[in-house]
């Protein structure tokens, strides 16, 4: 698409915040300086998983999954950096997470009306489905639904759908190993050099470590 880049948007729409809370106690002795070894992050070296077959699927039909999988593939594609969506296992996750029970009929009549109302989209304008249309014929469709206030009124049900597919493809994404690269994730890594914030970050953010010098420790009963 020559006015979204899909990617881009995705790392600001569609993503939860991310924090990782590190507690640590200093050393009474500095610690000799070591050479830094590789990371323990079983987690990035676990496969990704395979596609499922019919008889794993627990909620999209076969049409429904080749629908969306190209669409997940077309809001993250394969690019330098890492594959798409549907290589990273997103669909696997969506596929999951609209079976179970937690999932409101709501969110399941939507996404089942969605794809539908997609091929129907497509057919009338190309005489295909989605998933045969070409590249240049999704992105037309596409720049219809996904911008919200851009979008036409005969277009609103086409937008929450997109909207909430995309969150949900993105969320696949992100939580998989080959998210987390593609975001440079770095938590669960041990940096026995690590200082603590750097000073310039603590002034722009308006904090000091002497609020800790504040502190009452904390005294401790002992009952015999």
């Amino acid at each position: 698409m020559t006015n979204m880049n899909r990617r881009r948007a995705l790392t600001v729409l569609g993503l939860a915040p991310m924090a990782a809370v590190l507690d640590a106690q200093q050393p009474a002795q500095p610690a000799p300086k070591t050479p830094h070894v590789t990371p323990n992050q079983p987690a990035g070296a676990t496969p990704q998983p395979k596609a499922l077959s019919p008889a794993q699927r627990k909620f999209f039909t076969a049409k429904e999954y080749r629908t969306a999988k190209v669409l997940a593939d077309d809001i993250i594609p394969r690019d330098a950096k890492s594959g798409s969506a549907s290589e990273s296992g997103a669909l696997e996750y969506m596929d999951f997470h609209l079976s179970v029970e937690d999932t409101s009929p709501d969110v399941r009549t939507q996404m089942r009306g969605g794809l539908r109302w997609l091929d129907t989209e497509t057919k009338r304008r190309f005489g295909v489905a989605y998933a045969s249309a070409s590249v240049a014929q999704r992105h037309e469709i596409l720049d219809d639904i996904s911008w919200p206030a851009k979008a036409k009124p005969e277009f609103s049900a086409g937008v929450s759908f997109f909207n909430r597919f995309r969150d949900m493809a993105a969320a696949g994404f992100f939580s998989s190993p080959m998210g987390w690269k593609d975001l440079r994730y770095e938590g669960n890594t041990f940096n026995p050099n690590w200082q603590g914030c750097p000073e310039p970050a603590m002034q722009k953010l308006g904090v000091s470590h002497a609020v800790m010098d504040t502190r009452i420790p904390s005294q401790v009963r002992v009952e015999g």
